[in-house]
Parts: structure tokens; sequence; C-alpha cells
């Protein structure tokens, strides 16, 4: 079994450096076959050039911006039998990619892996509210699924699919998805294959620093929001989201 770890990049000069050399540092100590995937998302500072100085990256170049279109451009040009899809400012954890290979080894029924963030960025009481929203998601989508028969719960940037299940749904819905709701857009197609599993000790390191740009309760109230709306609507309610690269070093811009 392979695994392709997706990361798409639009305008990540300044924390791709540190989150490549993770990112390789941890595929290095598997004995597993892992291929790490770059998505140049559009980019217009030196994330391309960056990615390209890591020999163990393939580079692949979407000039449509869009985050589920780089996620669908970079499950294109993947191998994997697993499409990991992880954020280009995230770390991965100790044990994360092995944890991957247990859980869909043991479980031919398993389509779709996810699992938390663990902001490194944000106060610690917060990563602790975070497990309390957190339950109460997954809550609501057993709930959502037991009385309308859809709706099951994926953490964008940090969700694995089994490629077969991923073709058999016809991949990603760039068309209708750009940004929110993408995740539960895909948890409600693909759980119509497989078996949909939320792991609370499959964490992924990430920076909060959207939550801190926005504010906490926004974020958590507008993905809330797409959420329900997606499921019952089949559609994000939210069109647009903020550009948080933006105001920031010249190298991310």
């Amino acid at each position: 079994m392979r695994l392709s770890l997706i990361i798409p990049a639009y305008n990540e000069g300044a924390v791709l450096p540190k989150t490549l050399a993770n990112t390789i540092k941890r595929v290095g100590v598997q004995g597993r076959e892992v291929e790490i995937v770059l998505v140049n998302n559009a980019s217009t500072d030196r994330t391309g050039e960056i990615a390209r100085s890591f020999a163990q990256v393939k580079v692949v170049d979407e000039p449509r911006k869009g985050l589920v279109r780089a996620r669908q451009t970079g499950f294109i040009n993947s191998t994997g039998d697993l499409i990991a899809n992880i954020d280009a400012d995230s770390l991965i954890p100790e044990g994360w990619i092995e944890k991957i290979f247990q859980e869909f080894e043991k479980n031919p029924k398993l389509v779709a892996l996810s699992g938390p963030y663990i902001y490194y960025d944000l106060p610690s009481w917060f990563n602790r509210l975070s497990r309390v929203y957190y339950a109460l998601g997954l809550w609501s989508s057993y709930l959502t699924f037991h009385s309308a028969r859809r709706g099951a719960m994926l953490q964008g940037g940090n969700f694995i699919l089994r490629r077969s299940a991923l073709e058999q749904i016809g991949g990603y819905h760039f068309d209708q998805f750009d940004f929110y709701g993408e995740e539960t857009d895909v948890a409600m197609r693909i759980c119509e294959v497989g078996k949909i599993k939320f792991a609370f000790s499959l964490s992924m390191v990430t920076s909060g620093r959207r939550l801190a740009k926005e504010g906490m309760l926004r974020v958590a109230s507008r993905y809330a929001l797409n959420y329900f709306w997606t499921i019952f609507f089949g559609r994000p309610y939210t069109k647009v989201n903020l550009d948080i690269r933006k105001n920031q070093s010249k190298d991310s811009i």
C-alpha cells in the first residue's frame, strides 16, 4: 500500500521550508512507500521555487486558484492507494503516518480517516476547548446521519481517503466548493461507498493563524454553518474566504 501526501500551497513561501523539512523527516523514518506532492496553486511568491529545492518533493503547478481544485490536481498527479490531505502550515506528528497504514490495513471497508487539529501557536486552553468542539461536531454528524441519512465528519487538512473510493465518487467537487464545506461534501458522498472514521488519536499539528486573524468564535460558527448548509442544501453558505496570507512577509505575499 502506497501513501500520497497532497499539500496545496498558495503563497506559502514563508512557512513552506519548515513544513517540507518536517514532512520529509517523518517520511524518512517510515519503512513505507510515501510520496510528497505539493500543488503550487497560482502562487505569486517563491512557493514553487522553494518547493522544487527539495528533491524529495514532487511539485505540480495549478494556475487556477482554489483549495479544492488544488486537491483534485494533487490527486490526479499522485500514485498512492491512500490520499492524505494536509496543509502547507501543518507539521506531521510522530506516528501519524504509521497510524494511517494501520487503520486502513486492518479494515478493508474503511474509505476515509480523519482526526482533529492541535494548534501550535494558540494557547493551550484553546486546544482543550477545541476538543469539546470536535466532540460536539462528531455528535452532530452521528445525529444528522441517523436522522436524515446524511452527514459525516472530516477535518479539512487532516483527512485521508482510499483512492479507489475517491475515484468511485468522481473526485472532488471543485466546481461547487472552493473552501468552506468541501470536506463535508466529500464525507457525504464517500460514506455511501464505505466506512468513515474520525480518530482523536490522529491529531495534526497546525497553525491557528486563521483563528487568530478572524476570531475564534467567528471561524467556529462559520464552519458549523457551512457544515449544516452543505448537508441539507448541497452547497456552501459562505462563498468567499479571507486571504490570511496578506500582510505577511514578502515571501508569503
